[in-house]
């Protein structure tokens, strides 16, 4: 089997190296700093981000970059999303023309608006067959437990998509394959803002019927976006997409729900930023999808709901009761469609 580089060594990668050497690949796991390198390698446990599972014995944990890419043709970034070019910078001179650089973080890169698969072929200069991502409805803590999992390897590489999913495929994880990277990473980016807006209903007493709406409208925002920047359709209906969504905004594992569930409650987002001891991602992410929104002309109410609350003060409640007194609209409205009619437009019902 060929080995695998984990380039994180936070929850994701932790329950990710663990997988895959429960699989029977050949990890090495890198942590960036060498006394939390010493201390897993002494416990076999991650203490600071998953210290409820067990690390195999077989993952071979190190601080030395060196050690870890010299290694591997097969590198899997895992760092949160908004430091992925500052990782993908050091590791530059490492690289070699056979390595295929994929990202398990999930967010849009504020300030470049970039995806992490831009942002690796902008810092590594690779072309778009050597880079791709790792995503799907996946909470470490259910990874490492061995909790049966379904995620989607993307690439325009075939060859690429199939080596990372062989590294990762076994009876506990089971990997898919997908050439729409674009639809894949703006799905499985955009879902954080939408659980931080379900939490937040969550936090204001909203019902099991407010979340379904919540979801369902929230698919919509992300399809139209993933549409204008060149994905395709099916991939919402996806793991990605629908999977992602679904888990994200429901569990109780997810990040993003729990702090806009506290927003929801009254605390204020550095309040709640303070409580977490793990990134949320959806917060910067709600920025760089309000900018590419505005950028693309494309209407993302619960999107821009959650935006005004994070970063203009809005109070949630506000929030929501502006969304449910929006105009009507067609279910299906879609990018690229006919313009709706103003509701004082629309035709009477009649008899």
């Amino acid at each position: 089997m060929e080995r695998l580089a984990i380039l994180g060594a936070g929850s994701f990668g932790t329950a990710l190296a663990i997988a895959a050497a429960n699989g029977g690949t050949p990890v090495t796991l890198w942590a960036r700093r060498e006394d939390a390198a010493e201390a897993m390698r002494q416990t076999r446990v991650n203490e600071a981000y998953l210290d409820d599972a067990t690390i195999p014995d077989s993952v071979r944990i190190t601080s030395d970059l060196d050690e870890v890419l010299d290694t591997s043709r097969l590198w899997l970034y895992c760092t949160p999303a908004q430091t992925t070019r500052a990782l993908a910078e050091i590791t530059r001179a490492r690289l070699r023309p056979e390595v295929f650089a994929f990202c398990a973080s999930k967010g849009i890169e504020v300030g470049s608006l970039m995806t992490m698969s831009q942002v690796l072929q902008d810092v590594l200069g690779l072309p778009n067959e050597h880079v791709g991502v790792l995503y799907g409805p996946s909470h470490a803590e259910e990874v490492a437990q061995g909790i049966p999992t379904a995620l989607v390897a993307a690439s325009e590489n075939e060859t690429a998509a199939h080596a990372f999913r062989e590294a990762f495929m076994s009876q506990r994880l089971r990997v898919y394959v997908n050439d729409d990277v674009r639809g894949v990473e703006i799905a499985g980016s955009v879902k954080n803002v939408m659980a931080i807006a379900s939490g937040m209903s969550d936090g204001l007493g909203g019902g099991d019927n407010t979340k379904a709406a919540l979801i369902t409208r929230g698919m919509a925002e992300i399809m139209r976006l993933g549409l204008a920047l060149g994905a395709r359709p099916m991939t919402f209906s996806g793991l990605a997409g629908i999977g992602d969504l679904v888990v994200t905004c429901m569990s109780r594992h997810s990040r993003n729900r729990k702090l806009g569930e506290m927003m929801g409650q009254g605390y204020s987002l550095q309040d709640a930023l303070d409580t977490m001891t793990m990134v949320a991602e959806g917060v910067p992410t709600t920025q760089s999808v309000h900018e590419l929104a505005t950028r693309e002309g494309v209407e993302m109410p619960i999107s821009e709901a959650v935006y005004k609350v994070l970063f203009q003060n809005l109070n949630p409640l506000i929030g929501l009761a502006e969304l449910m007194a929006r105009a009507p609209k067609h279910e299906d409205y879609l990018i690229g469609s006919d313009p709706e009619p103003d509701a004082d437009e629309m035709p009477p019902l009649t008899a």
